[in-house]
């Protein structure tokens, strides 16, 4: 199985959201990465058929060899899809358990499918508690891990996942990265997020994307060793900070509870300071890297 984006390019107006992004994807996980306005969104509608590209082609080959224009495939490959978007539309009205059936009847799953996997998939983004609960008096959190729930109902091949842990605390945030670690097995899952510690440990290969354009695609830990030699600490008082920030690419600023000094990671092709010391760099810190301030917009 594999899903071959070639040459896709989309304009609104005058800005250009993709510029001939061509990508190859076999069963794994992708993460999408860049700031806001790179194209995540953009590319991610396009796969799944809710906006048409200017131009450009997105085939699909099955197991067997078979290779499709995904367009024309239709209804088929929409089959294979589960996505799930970023501002989600959902009904207030209906209750968890009612819209997960109806998310079913959508996608043509049978009944037995249905009833065995709508309780497997809520206990997994923990919302069996709330079956019978009305959307509409959901937590944000909550209807975050809804909308993941029903992108998975039916076990589709491909998962398209547009910023799925935004708005969950740290502990629902890991619960929902392994559950996507777990089902991912032979399937093509793309995940666009700003959280980057949610796809450095799980994601087969990172897509680094800039005014639609890759600018970097490799493993997570491919692309942390490229800035090796060039991520450091500096200890210091809180008085000295400022001072640093002035001259210096400050990447996060932590306290040492043990000797109360504040410690400054840099970004710095040399040594940057006194005391210094050289630390090995995360996919966060290569971020920081590639897209500097634009990688808060």
């Amino acid at each position: 199985m594999k899903l071959n984006i070639n040459g896709v390019t989309k304009s609104y107006g005058t800005n250009l959201a993709l510029d001939h992004f061509t990508l190859e994807l076999e069963p794994g996980i992708y993460a999408l990465l860049g700031p806001n306005g790179s194209g995540k969104s953009t590319l991610m509608n396009i796969i799944t058929d809710n906006l048409k590209a200017d131009s450009g082609i997105i085939s699909y080959t099955s197991d067997d060899g078979v290779t499709e224009d995904v367009l024309k495939m239709g209804v088929r490959f929409r089959e294979k899809l589960g996505f799930m978007p970023q501002y989600p539309g959902l009904y207030p009205n209906f209750t968890v358990e009612r819209f997960m059936w109806y998310m079913a009847a959508l996608k043509g799953m049978d009944k037995a499918s249905a009833k065995s996997q709508i309780p497997e998939i809520l206990s997994a983004v923990e919302l069996d508690d709330v079956p019978r609960r009305k959307i509409g008096a959901l937590s944000g959190g909550m209807k975050q891990r809804l909308t993941l729930a029903q992108a998975v109902l039916g076990a589709p091949e491909i998962l398209i996942l547009d910023e799925p842990t935004a708005g969950l605390d740290p502990k629902q945030r890991i619960a929902i990265r392994n559950y996507i670690s777990k089902i991912a097995f032979n399937k093509i899952v793309v995940i666009a997020t700003h959280v980057v510690s949610d796809i450095e440990f799980i994601a087969r290969s990172v897509v680094m994307l800039k005014k639609g354009v890759i600018v970097d695609n490799a493993a997570p830990h491919e692309l942390s060793s490229r800035i090796d030699g060039k991520v450091w600490n500096i200890p210091c008082s809180e008085s000295e900070v400022q001072s640093i920030q002035e001259r210096l690419r400050v990447i996060n600023i932590a306290r040492d509870d043990l000797s109360g000094k504040a410690i400054v990671r840099v970004l710095s092709d040399e040594p940057p300071h006194d005391g210094a010391l050289k630390v090995a760099p995360t996919l966060e810190d290569y971020y920081l890297y590639i897209f500097g301030d634009k990688a808060a917009d």
